[in-house]
This record gives C-alpha cells, structure tokens and sequence, in this order.
C-alpha cells in the first residue's frame, strides 16, 4: 500500500445495527493486518434518530461473541462525509438511494457495501439485510465479515 490515508465510511438507516458492526469488524481487520494508521473507518447513518448512542445491544453482543471490540457511537451522514472519506459504502439500496440523492459535488466512491464480497466470489448478496429489532444479528455478523475481509482485500490490492 503506499502511505496515503484511505478513509472508508460505513452507512445504514439509523447507525445502531449494521454500519457499526461493519465498523467494528472493519477496525479488528485493518487492526491485525498492521494498517491502523493507513485506513481510518467510521460510521454513520442516513437517518440517526438517536446521535451518541451506543450500537444495539444485540449488535454489541455478537461483537463481544466474536471478541471484536465495540465500534464508536452513532452519528448522522452529512454532505461533508461524501467529500472527506474515500469510500462511502451502504449497506442496502434504501441507503445508497439517499446518498445518492445527496451527492453532487461528491468525491467518493460511493456504493453498496457488498459490492466487494459479491466480486470476489464470497456472496452473492447484494445488501445486508436489517437485523433491527428481532432478526438474526449472527446472520448479518457473517454477511458483514465476509464484506469486510473484501474489502480490506481490494483496498490492499488497489492502494
């Protein structure tokens, strides 16, 4: 990788279930593969009702079951996002449908999240379904992983 900073941003509806936990899983990623100070990761959601508050506790719970430390509090998308990270990447249609709508002037690669997995062969989803209230946050915890470990992949082959 050569030695400018990539900026990835994870985004979902309300910014407590899946854009964290792809945050978090992200992190741990980036973490061991020794690339902690190239590539920063946040996350944020096109619709945060509740700004700083923790992820859902069951999102928080698979993370503590796969022993990935807990990701940041919950924040809102804003138009600056689109031009100061890299990567904006949705986790489903609904979600890259409003950044889309909101982003002229934007510098960003901006897509579904899944985008990497599903061409590198490790799913043919295209989005990670909503877990929020009573679905299977185990579920989503694979689908995320598999997606990151893309990812993280693309951005060492790319950079």
């Amino acid at each position: 990788m050569e030695n400018k900073t990539i900026r990835v941003l994870f985004v979902c509806y309300a910014n407590l279930c899946r854009s964290p936990m792809a945050e978090a899983i992200m992190r741990q990623l980036v973490a061991n593969a020794g690339l902690s100070e190239r590539i920063v990761i946040d996350s944020a959601g096109t619709h945060c009702m509740q700004p700083g508050a923790p992820a859902h506790s069951r999102t928080l719970a698979v993370l503590a079951e796969n022993n990935v430390p807990p990701p940041g509090r919950s924040r809102q998308l804003e138009l600056e996002d689109l031009t100061q990270f890299d990567y904006v990447l949705a986790m489903d249609g609904g979600n890259l449908s409003f950044i889309l709508r909101h982003s002229s002037g934007a510098s960003a690669d901006i897509r579904l999240f899944l985008n990497f997995a599903k061409a590198a062969g490790l799913t043919q989803r295209e989005e990670v379904d909503d877990p929020f209230p009573n679905g299977d946050y185990k579920a989503a915890y694979r689908t995320i992983y598999k997606g990151c470990a893309a990812l993280l992949t693309h951005l060492q082959r790319s950079s």
